[in-house]
This record gives structure tokens, sequence and C-alpha cells, in this order.
């Protein structure tokens, strides 16, 4: 019934997509994070930074930045130089740089140096969208959410669980819909891994049915 509708263009049902869902789910059932962090301050950077990159790459590069700035004042008071040297091999470094060090002032001034629990203040600072935000609620304090990076948005689409045209807060809200919310965590993950492993961007049956086991 779900091949027959996406064939036909029509988004799934409710219950449809929770079976795709489901299926997933079941494909990656020990899912979690790929990133490395040590800490809940590390996770945000780590997960600022992860843009555009491949968490493989935020991994090789964290390390000697954790280690040179354990902490929020550690990091507000570098040299935006030093910094950038730390993070160079990946894209768009000099921003993140930037956003890292404001990112940590942030934190010493307005929260005593601790990470937030709360999504509104986590979008506050800089260079903390909605998907680093859901992250850190997930992994950091195990608070519900579903962060939607790129596969998350890619695999929405090619099941036809939303629109085409649907931006990341609204697949947000679809998956919520959804899934129930003890499942939001782990479904969010094992699409993500569905997403780099099994049906890649570049995956050549066009049938997204034909990934699932």
């Amino acid at each position: 019934m779900a091949k027959t509708k996406q064939a036909q263009g029509k988004l799934l049902s409710d219950q449809e997509a929770l079976t795709v869902l489901n299926r997933i789910l079941k494909m990656y059932p020990d899912a979690k994070g790929e990133l490395n962090w040590d800490s809940v301050f590390h996770l945000v950077c780590a997960v600022a930074i992860s843009a555009q990159t491949t968490d493989k790459m935020v991994n090789r590069v964290t390390p000697k930045l954790f280690a040179d700035y354990p902490t929020p004042e550690d990091m507000a008071k570098a040299d935006i130089k030093d910094l950038e040297a730390d993070i160079s091999k990946i894209g768009l470094f000099r921003s993140k740089a930037k956003h890292l060090k404001e990112m940590a002032q942030m934190l010493v001034d307005n929260f005593n140096g601790e990470v937030p629990k709360d999504k509104k203040l986590l979008m506050t600072l800089p260079g903390v969208g909605e998907k680093t935000a859901n992250v850190v609620l997930a992994e950091a304090f195990g608070i519900p959410a579903i962060a939607v990076d790129t596969h998350v948005a890619r695999i929405s689409k090619k099941f036809k669980i939303v629109p085409e045209t649907a931006k990341p807060h609204d697949i947000e809200k679809r998956l919520e819909e959804i899934l129930p919310q003890d499942k939001w965590i782990k479904t969010h993950h094992a699409m993500i891994l569905f997403g780099r492993y099994t049906m890649p961007a570049r995956a050549k049956n066009p049938d997204p049915y034909a990934y699932l086991d």
C-alpha cells in the first residue's frame, strides 16, 4: 500500500509512515550519535562545527580543540587564529571558529559557563540552530528531540513522509506527530545511519523500499 501511494506521488498516512520508520529502526536498533565528546560544552562545539562536513572529519579535529579549550572560559579567551588552526581541516572553519568563540563568551556571560537545557535558550547561542539544539537536548540531557540533518530530511522526502518542499522545522514537526515520544531519539539516529550507510544520496535504485530489510 505504501509503495502504491508513493508511486502516485501521495504522502504516506501516519500509520504507513510509522511502518517505514519502525523498519528503519529495526535495522539500526542500537543507533546512536557518531560524534565524540566528553562534556556537554564539547558536544555543542562538535555539533556546531559539523555543518557541511562529516562526523569523521569532526572527530579528527576535536581532540586537539577539546584539549586546548576544556571549558567555555578557556575558549572565550582564545585567540581566534589559534581556534581557526585547530579546526582548519573542516569547511567554513573561519566562520565556525568565530561562532565557537562567541558561543563560549555567551555561555560565560549569560549562563555561568553552563550549557542550558532549554531549546530556545540554546538557540540564542551563536552557531546553534534548531538541529544543533535538538542534538544537545537528546544526547546530553536525554530530552526527547528529533534533529533534522540532511539524511533525515532526504529519507523523509524519499519515502513521501513529507513533501519534497518541506523545510527542516516542518519535517521535525511531522516526525514528532508520527512517532511516539519515547522513540524520537532512537529513530532519528537510525534514520541518520540508514541514510549514511544503507541508502546514501548516491544510491542507484530509485525505489527507497529496496533498501529496507
